[in-house]
């Protein structure tokens, strides 16, 4: 079993953050603000943040290292047996909500987490494991969009087993998803969690090439439609479609839940939010129309790679 090396890993996080933020200032046009954080439980990060942008009306990728005396239940939830374990926590989360509703809201994420023995148990060991992915929101379907944001993420999971992006698309879909509504979020992209094999290089080093791919999956999809003409119409869809998006969050994502759980900096956590959101009662749209065909034959839960 390889050592686990937490410096090597915050390392990595933090030099991702400043990357991803290059990229995305230089798509945009305009400045992310840099906002430093102490967390008084332990640790702190980095926010960087923009709203009011050429191409992000909100847009946030967040760098974060807490550590804690007792895990909060969203994190020990699916690990009873680890709850009141000390712990130390440490990722990178972004979301970006861009004005033109044509573009793709995206999330991602890449986290580490180490459980602490509990004290006075010489015997026990530290627990550790790694999880994240991203997926895609879009508020009017185009396949080759779709495509390539699955390609993307099918690639770099290609060199950790064939069957393993398959397995992280399914999980995708599951997770984000609305039970109270029995609907997709949008249209996935991949997801894990409690990844701890085959060892320790080889758990971070899938972190690293999903994390590292982000771009790539993103920013081409962002150039094709950034620049399509939209009216009202549009912009009310998206609106009503981020309603979704925010009960997602709040309802469900566990990442928000440890956030809040574990006395994280509230502003950093929900800075996921949309900034203008409608909800509406009881509306569907017109059938024929392109929203309708968001619902029909995007937010199904399809396999992407089938499509191409």
């Amino acid at each position: 079993m390889s050592t686990v090396d937490a410096v090597q890993v915050k390392s990595f996080l933090t030099g991702l953050q400043a990357g991803i933020v290059a990229e995305l200032e230089r798509a945009d046009g305009h400045v992310f603000r840099r906002d430093g954080w102490d967390r008084p439980g332990g640790g702190g990060g980095l926010s960087c943040v923009l709203e009011d942008g050429a191409l992000f009306e909100r847009g946030g990728v967040n760098f974060s290292h807490v550590t804690g005396d007792r895990l909060p239940p969203s994190a020990s939830a699916g690990r009873p047996e680890l709850a009141g374990r000390g712990f130390e926590a440490m990722g990178v989360s972004l979301v970006l909500h861009p004005r033109n509703p044509y573009v793709p809201t995206v999330h991602m994420n890449v986290r580490f987490f180490i459980a602490n023995p509990p004290a006075g148990d010489a015997a026990a060991q530290p627990v550790w494991w790694f999880g994240g992915g991203m997926d895609l929101t879009p508020y009017y379907g185009f396949e080759d969009d779709a495509v390539h944001f699955h390609r993307t993420c099918s690639d770099a999971l290609a060199p950790f087993g064939a069957s393993r992006y398959a397995e992280y698309k399914a999980w995708c879909d599951r997770y984000f998803f609305l039970k109270h509504r029995s609907e997709p979020r949008g249209i996935g992209g991949v997801f894990f969690d409690d990844l701890c094999a085959p060892d320790f290089e080889g758990a971070f080093a899938l972190i690293r090439a999903v994390g590292s791919r982000f771009t790539a999956a993103y920013l081409p999809i962002v150039e094709r439609r950034r620049g399509l003409a939209y009216g009202e119409r549009e912009r009310s869809w998206q609106a009503f479609r981020r309603g979704r998006y925010v009960e997602f969050n709040l309802v469900f994502d566990r990442g928000t839940l440890f956030g809040l759980q574990s006395g994280g900096r509230t502003e950093s956590i929900l800075m996921s939010m949309p900034p203008k959101v409608e909800w509406r009662y009881d509306y569907h749209p017109e059938a024929g129309t392109e929203e309708a065909r968001l619902n029909a034959e995007f937010l199904t839960g399809r396999d992407w790679l089938a499509t191409a």
